[in-house]
């Protein structure tokens, strides 16, 4: 980690100096070393490994850069909420996310925020992306934090975006299932850490930090740009030793990292829906495509070659069929029905259906979804 505020104006200055990219700072690191000494070459030297256009960049001072600088040896010096940490790793430190190294474009730099410390032991095979809609069906919101409580109490570092849907039920389900002391969850976000976007996450960040990390690629006053996110997707797939679409649109954001995925030669799972919800067919396009079906987490577990702690054995699982179901649970199947249809099916009446239907949500084992319709939360 950067502990000089000397070393720190070096990479910043590098990561400002425009017109210089990952490939041109490469060959500048191998052959002059750390950026400190790289900046105390002349332009004819610079000239001998990147373009003149970029020698006579890295020899300007980048605009801003001085007060990028303050404030971010400044952020780095402010103690924050106890047990909470900051940090600034680039290629040059040991403390850099080994995996990250492995992507074709790894960031040169990254903020931290929360357990730092856990940052140095960080192992891809601990990681399992977990990723999907903005906009999730109730059954996928239920999904997504029922399979990252059981992934994380199984020892997995959930890792996900922060954003609205199903990146916060998955943070949430896996910070409920962690143990104390272990890193239940990585963010990856798409602005600066001295700010929390969506806003509605605030409280959630906060947890996040106190229980796992909060990653970034930005600069600090960085604002949500829209092509940030995207970019980001693919460090939430280089993190991870598999990516679980949980549910998506055809045009999700999601469907980018679990592509990213792909090209890493990582694992993608994805979790069917029904034939009907528009928010399933990004899911079964991946399957389509050789994407691993998954139903529960230890499928996950055992698609990825990890021991369940919680199975049981064969004798101690072994039991009759479930009774048979009855009731309106049957008329419902697992489908979004709308009420009209539910009570052509049923043949109940208008007030006793609606009073059946006010029972079971408050027992949670039904959702009322927009435009009049009902859908089952579980299969029993």
């Amino acid at each position: 980690m950067i502990t000089t505020q000397e070393e720190l104006g070096a990479w910043l200055r590098l990561s400002l100096t425009e017109g210089v990219g990952n490939d041109a700072i490469r060959r500048l690191l191998a052959a002059f070393g750390l950026p400190a000494a790289l900046f105390g070459q002349s332009e004819s030297a610079l000239r001998q490994v990147v373009s003149a256009r970029q020698a006579r960049a890295l020899q300007q001072e980048p605009q801003g850069w001085h007060t990028l600088l303050d404030d971010t040896w400044n952020w780095l010096q402010t103690p924050g909420v106890p047990g909470v940490q900051r940090a600034v790793v680039t290629w040059g430190d040991s403390d850099y996310p080994a995996a990250l190294l492995d992507m074709p474009d790894p960031p040169m730099i990254m903020y931290a925020l929360g357990q730092t410390a856990g940052l140095a032991s960080l192992n891809m095979a601990s990681c399992i992306a977990m990723v999907g809609s903005r906009n999730p069906t109730p059954q996928g919101t239920q999904n997504a934090q029922a399979f990252a409580q059981s992934l994380s109490a199984a020892g997995l570092t959930v890792v996900s975006g922060l954003a609205l849907g199903i990146d916060g039920a998955a943070h949430e389900g896996a910070l409920h299932g962690a143990a104390p002391e272990a890193l239940a969850t990585i963010a990856v976000v798409g602005t600066g850490l001295d700010r929390v976007y969506p806003k509605h996450h605030l409280a959630l960040a906060h947890r996040i930090a106190q229980q796992g990390l909060i990653l970034s690629e930005y600069p600090l006053g960085t604002p949500p740009l829209n092509a940030n996110f995207p970019k980001r997707n693919r460090i939430i797939a280089g993190l991870s030793q598999a990516t679980l679409v949980v549910e998506a649109a055809l045009k999700s954001g999601s469907l980018i990292t679990a592509k990213q995925a792909l090209e890493q030669g990582k694992e993608v799972l994805a979790i069917p829906g029904s034939i009907h919800s528009t928010q399933a067919k990004g899911c079964h396009a991946l399957i389509k495509q050789g994407a691993k079906l998954v139903e529960s987490a230890q499928d996950v577990l055992e698609e990825l070659r990890l021991p369940d702690p919680f199975k049981m054995p064969a004798a101690a699982t072994a039991q009759e069929d479930p009774p048979e179901e009855t009731g309106l649970l049957v008329y419902l199947g697992f489908d979004p029905v709308h009420l009209d249809a539910l009570q052509a099916r049923c043949g109940l009446d208008t007030a006793h259906l609606q009073a059946e239907l006010l029972s079971l949500e408050l027992e949670g084992l039904v959702a009322r979804l927009p435009g009049g319709l009902f859908q089952r939360m579980g299969r029993g």
